[in-house]
């Protein structure tokens, strides 16, 4: 498939770097991300996808825009408000780049749908702010064998890794369970700032972008680590696939999937 005019002129800054060239171009235009939760870091992530030209963008997300969100999730708008996330996320990129086509899923993220959700997509990004979700698309992912990055923000810090099949740890080998519930605050509890949103995400979508094209080094089997007051970056290396884990491990004893709490994304 050659590109057409428009489309060499769209991605040319991506056509000119050797990384990425024509060959690369065509490959994120055929490529398929599947972004959960359309909130502070999947906006961002969603928009960076979009406006690069991967084909087909899948975004998961059951709530509202409300006026609070405004200040991080940048996909939406004032206009926006009251409607659902998946449809404001999708009128944004459409409007950005009329090549990628959007798929939306206005329902919560459970061990019931997940499976089938993810299972048609090339890299699956985790936007969501809540353990039992995070933990739940971990082991979707290493189950189903999908390549995924995790991310998290809080207050002024933030944090990425990224899971590839038999590449690297999977988040339950670093962090074996969920936290007690109300042991680490939320982002509506402890705050979060605007820009890091921002930070992360993009981050996220530079990851997605590099594994869909084969450039580069992955977070696998590393942790980046940023803070934002400092100006500080940490790059901390993480164990090898972890023998005892209990979704990736020798002896698994997570084989199916499971809940172990429903709760609403709300970065």
């Amino acid at each position: 498939m050659a590109l057409t005019d428009e489309q060499l002129s769209r991605y040319s800054r991506h056509i000119t770097l050797k990384e990425i060239g024509v060959k690369g171009q065509k490959k994120l235009l055929a490529s398929k991300v599947l972004i959960i939760g359309a909130g502070g870091l999947g906006a961002p992530a969603a928009m960076y996808l979009a406006a690069a030209g991967v084909g087909t963008i899948g975004i998961a997300d059951n709530d509202k825009v409300e006026l609070s969100n405004l200040q991080r999730q940048i996909i939406h708008t004032t206009d926006d408000i009251g409607k659902p996330k998946v449809v404001s996320a999708a009128d944004t990129i459409k409007a950005l780049n009329p090549d990628v086509n959007v798929i939306t899923y206005e329902t919560y993220i459970s061990s019931r749908n997940i499976a089938g959700i993810i299972k048609d997509y090339d890299f699956i990004l985790d936007g969501t702010d809540n353990f039992p979700t995070k933990f739940l698309i971990n082991d979707a992912c290493v189950l189903g064998r999908k390549p995924f990055c995790h991310a998290g923000i809080l207050r002024f810090e933030g944090q990425l890794m990224t899971y590839v099949p038999e590449k690297g740890p999977c988040y339950r080998c670093i962090f074996e369970a969920p936290p007690p519930k109300d042991a680490v605050p939320s982002c509506r509890e402890a705050g979060v700032i605007g820009a890091m949103a921002g930070i992360i995400g993009s981050m996220q979508a530079l990851e997605a972008v590099k594994y869909l094209t084969g450039q580069g080094e992955l977070l696998t089997g590393s942790m980046l680590i940023f803070d934002g007051l400092k100006m500080e970056w940490r790059k901390v290396k993480l164990p090898d696939r972890v023998a005892a884990c209990p979704v990736c491990g020798d002896d698994p004893e997570i084989t199916e999937l499971t809940d172990c709490e429903q709760t609403v994304c709300r970065i």
